[in-house]
């Protein structure tokens, strides 16, 4: 069920010699309406300054292209402060290159609508107002000066500063909002008894903004006049889990033996089953091509948290393009008889496969495979994807050489809906330790389970001793992996006990910050990382430390006197 509403607009330019106002308005269909919504915007160039008409169209066109763009992963006010922060340094770039051009700002009031939810983001004194049950509300502040002589006087606008201070603000919809994006031209000279009564006035949005234009210019406006509006008329999905589950209808398959064909795909070997799932090795019917197939256990059919389990992960999948990880086959829900998603395939083992073969993992080698898992991790991390399940197992190495991070059943995303169902889940020994303490998984927590995981192809050993499921262990420092190895080179284990850190603060920030320092290596080597004081391992803070020595020193004082 997708959202559905209808929009409006209308500009005039007034008294003024030309109009400085913009309007964007963009309405994507299907699938992508629904990731990423619709937008209205509505600009006006900061009037007396060369370039104001130039900054208005210019910044809504960067901004509403440069969202549309940005990986689906991403949240809607993450998207829109990144796109708005790269539009006020294009603004400024601009005013710097070009003497005509200097001062060139403008006033952005921007409206996303996607699902069941409204976004907002807002910088200078255009407003959007929202009409809901009969009650106008305005959503935006006006970034003025407070003094009476000075209330045209804009505080914040794109291209004012080098610093852009947005607001950004979000709500639920409901059928029958009406929401209002306005210049001053409008409102100043209307008020909101006026505006009240025109988008009351009519269904039509169209109508609404062409009246709050004309009815503008009629009562003396002497600045441009621009509206736009947006009438929702249905809700879409709540959930993007819910979305993708336009095959929930589809039950599990029970378990296939080789030799049976399922649609287009016919059974090769069991590759893999776990409790939750199956993983099978099939070949196209009429390309002959193989791929890797993926189910849940015929136990699983009819429990929705694992099947919108398994829809989330071909969603997020299918938008990770990287040689770093398995591509998903795009086969629509349509043409598939039973709940299920197809990868390439890749000739190969993983690591944990590997080590149980006997694999002797070399310094150079390891080296090599934390490069290229940083590398995957990264591009997992730029998307706003947290893994949350890093270990060999997960890891397989083609024949080529190919290094590729699968399975993202359990990984997190700004889209996925499911964190306080999953609740960090993941293989205990390979979790970093604020996990533990009911922390949500991060970027931080995945660098661990990398750090382990080198940690562990090196020793065959954990950092700091296995840990059972269902276990709360107390982390102290992690054992230096040269006390098995004493071959890994200094930097080598630098690194990974900078991985290992029990602090997530102390760990690298980003994938990219631990791929350089893999890159360098003996070049630039890290320093080691000091040692956690005894304070700070026994979760005291120095005051605590300060009580309790002087209550003991009071209560030897007393004992003293009285035994005296």
């Amino acid at each position: 069920m997708p959202l559905q509403f209808i929009v409006g607009q209308s500009s005039q330019t007034g008294p003024r010699a030309r109009n400085e106002d913009y309007i964007g308005i963009v309405t994507p269909v299907q699938e992508q309406l629904s990731v990423k919504g619709a937008m209205l915007a509505v600009a006006d160039g900061v009037s007396g300054n060369a370039g104001g008409g130039e900054a208005s169209e210019m910044t809504i066109r960067s901004v509403t292209a440069d969202y549309y763009a940005t990986p689906d992963t991403w949240e809607p006010l993450a998207s829109l402060d990144k796109v708005l922060t790269a539009a006020n340094r294009w603004l400024l770039a601009q005013a710097n290159a070009n003497r005509d051009m200097a001062g060139m700002a403008t006033t952005l009031s921007l409206l996303l609508v996607r699902g069941q939810r409204y976004y907002l983001a807002h910088v200078g004194d255009t407003r959007i107002y929202l009409l809901r049950d009969g009650q106008l509300k305005k959503l935006t502040n006006d970034h003025v000066w407070d003094r009476p002589d000075m209330r045209h006087v804009l505080k914040r606008a794109v291209g004012l500063d080098q610093h852009l201070a947005a607001d950004f603000a979000e709500g639920p919809l409901q059928v029958g909002d009406v929401f209002a994006l306005m210049t001053d031209g409008v409102w100043d000279s209307l008020g909101e008894k006026n505006i009240h009564q025109a988008m009351a006035l009519f269904d039509n949005p169209q109508l609404i903004c062409e009246h709050l234009v004309k009815l503008a210019i009629e009562k003396g406006s002497s600045d441009n006049s621009s509206a736009a509006a947006i009438r929702i008329t249905q809700l879409g999905e709540d959930t993007l889990t819910e979305l993708l589950a336009g095959g929930k209808h589809l039950n599990v398959p029970k378990k296939l033996a080789i030799g049976e064909v399922l649609d287009d795909f016919e059974v090769m070997d069991l590759l893999h089953e776990s409790r939750a799932s199956l993983l099978y090795k099939v070949r196209n019917i009429k390309t002959k091509q193989l791929f890797v197939l993926k189910t849940l256990q015929p136990l699983l059919n009819g429990d929705a948290e694992s099947c919108n389990g398994l829809l989330n992960e071909e969603w997020l999948a299918k938008r990770v393009v990287s040689q770093y990880l398995p591509q998903v086959l795009p086969v629509s829900v349509e043409n598939r008889s039973h709940l299920y998603f197809v990868m390439s395939w890749h000739e190969g083992a993983t690591l944990q496969q590997r080590l149980d073969s006997g694999h002797h993992f070399t310094v150079a080698g390891i080296a090599k495979i934390g490069m290229d898992l940083m590398r995957g991790l990264g591009a997992l991390h730029r998307l706003n994807i947290v893994h949350r399940d890093i270990k060999p197992a997960n890891v397989h190495v083609s024949s080529d050489q190919r290094l590729r991070i699968l399975d993202l059943g359990i990984a997190l995303s700004g889209t996925a809906h499911n964190a306080d169902v999953l609740q960090n889940p993941g293989t205990p020994s390979f979790m970093a330790p604020e996990l533990f303490n009911g922390q949500m998984a991060s970027m931080q927590s995945d660098i661990y389970a990398v750090g382990v995981t080198l940690y562990y192809l090196l020793t065959r050993k954990y950092p700091h001793g296995e840990i059972e499921p269902f276990q709360h262990p107390r982390f102290g420092q992690a054992v230096p992996p040269s006390r098995y190895r004493p071959d890994i080179p200094v930097w080598l284990e630098n690194i990974l006990l900078k991985a290992l850190s029990t602090d997530e603060k102390t760990r690298f920030e980003t994938a990219e910050e631990m791929l350089l320092a893999l890159e360098y290596g003996e070049l630039k080597p890290l320093l080691a990382p000091a040692r956690t004081p005894l304070i700070a391992r026994a979760r005291f803070i120095r005051w605590q430390w300060i009580a309790i020595f002087s209550f003991i020193l009071n209560f030897l004082f007393i004992y003293l006197l009285l035994v005296s």
